[in-house]
């Protein structure tokens, strides 16, 4: 076998979103791609703000001498000190550029942090349902992902937090809008979890991280605000990047952004700054470091993703499907109306409608809706959808 054997187990973990692209692919090809209906990929469909663009084009214009020679491995030192303001106002904590690393993407970030941070057989506490790629990001660097159910409404169930935080934990990571089901978890949530590391700390005698991954904290409705996980607890870590909130995410630009209180801080940000570089990263990429420096705050119109949040709540509602309403992110995650979510995807892919099984992110018995497409994949798709649903009932 030329392919290790872990990676071939992986292969087999994360071919639900990869077989449900290839067939989209396939399908597209065959029907059209107007009679295919895609809601796979959390991939934006509205364009970056037109800041953007006009930053693109005179950055890209300028002939810096040095311009394209290496920068420090944590990125340029304006760049971090223009994020470092920019966070230390959203958080309420005040930050020095010190304290922020310039990364490639959120994922990049989270796997500077978990390199950083994770010794063999330490443990990654997340709540699920959780983002897919989390179980190989704590397993490529020895950690061991502790997946914990949350209640019917996707809220955090502290007790079963309780439980599952152990002397084995070293880090536990929430999302926040989540990905797949929208939830955001509120202040009086946030502070409850980090009065509940605050105990695990003492009784265990060592420092537990809470690392929050952050792409989707600009993209929320209804009045929803993201709560500061740094304001609540020190031994705090934001991941996050500018890829769904202004739309670039295969420019692969993000960040992390340490409490200035951190246990052993001069050390873990050593830390992150050696696991950027021999990671392979060595640095976040340089034009869109030299943009994101001057587009602090800026965010596409989130109102158009509430529409289309609305617009399919509204249609799915009405045939009968069961659904938090999510607050943030672009993700629906309905129940299934059948007790094996595979197969009811299955029977959405008959009609030419692509979801993603709950299982996967594990959440068994629901499936996500990426609701980031054009407004006519959602009302084209709507037949297809009731005509599913009364066969599985049926």
């Amino acid at each position: 076998m030329t392919v290790s054997k872990k990676i071939e187990e992986f292969i087999s973990q994360s071919s639900w979103i990869r077989k449900m692209f290839e067939d989209g692919l396939r399908m597209k090809a065959q029907y059209g791609e107007d009679r295919v209906f895609d809601f796979t990929l959390g991939n934006p469909n509205l364009e970056p703000p037109p800041e953007f663009h006009r930053l693109l084009r005179e950055i890209a214009s300028m002939t810096t001498p040095g311009k394209h020679a290496y920068m420090p491995n944590a990125g340029y030192p304006e760049t971090r000190r223009a994020v470092a303001e920019y966070v230390s106002k959203e958080q309420g904590v005040e930050l020095s550029a010190d304290k922020v690393i310039m990364t490639c993407g959120a994922g990049g970030a989270i796997n500077v942090i978990l390199k950083t941070l994770l010794d063999p057989g330490d443990e990654v506490v997340v709540p699920a349902p959780f983002f897919v790629e989390y179980r190989f990001y704590a397993d490529n660097h020895g950690g061991v992902l502790r997946p914990v159910r949350t209640k019917e409404d996707f809220s955090l169930d502290l007790q079963e937090m309780d439980k599952a935080v152990t002397g084995r934990t070293k880090v536990v990571m929430i999302n926040s809008p989540n990905n797949p089901t929208g939830k955001v978890y509120d202040e009086a949530m946030t502070r409850e979890l980090a009065a509940l590391l605050k105990e695990k700390q003492r009784v265990y005698g060592k420092p537990v991280y809470l690392v929050s991954d952050e792409p989707y904290a600009q993209i929320v409705y209804d009045g929803v605000v993201v709560p500061s996980i740094l304001k609540e607890y020190e031994n705090s870590i934001i991941a996050s990047c500018y890829s769904k909130s202004v739309s670039i995410p295969g420019e692969r630009i993000g960040y992390i952004a340490a409490h200035p209180g951190l246990a052993d801080l001069r050390r873990i940000m050593e830390g992150f700054i050696l696991s950027n570089r021999i990671l392979g990263f060595v640095n976040a990429p340089a034009l869109m470091q030299r943009i994101v420096a001057r587009l602090q705050g800026a965010v596409v119109d989130v109102g158009e993703y509430k529409r289309k949040r609305d617009l399919l709540c509204r249609g799915l509602k009405a045939m009968g499907y069961e659904f938090e309403e999510p607050k943030g992110a672009f993700y629906l995650f309905p129940k299934s109306p059948t007790e094996d979510d595979v197969e009811f995807v299955l029977r959405l892919q008959e009609k030419n409608i692509l979801t993603v099984p709950g299982s996967g992110f594990g959440g068994p018995g629901h499936f996500r809706i990426s609701y980031c497409v054009d407004d006519s994949t959602i009302t084209k798709a709507m037949p297809g959808f009731e005509q599913a649903l009364k066969e599985a009932r049926a």
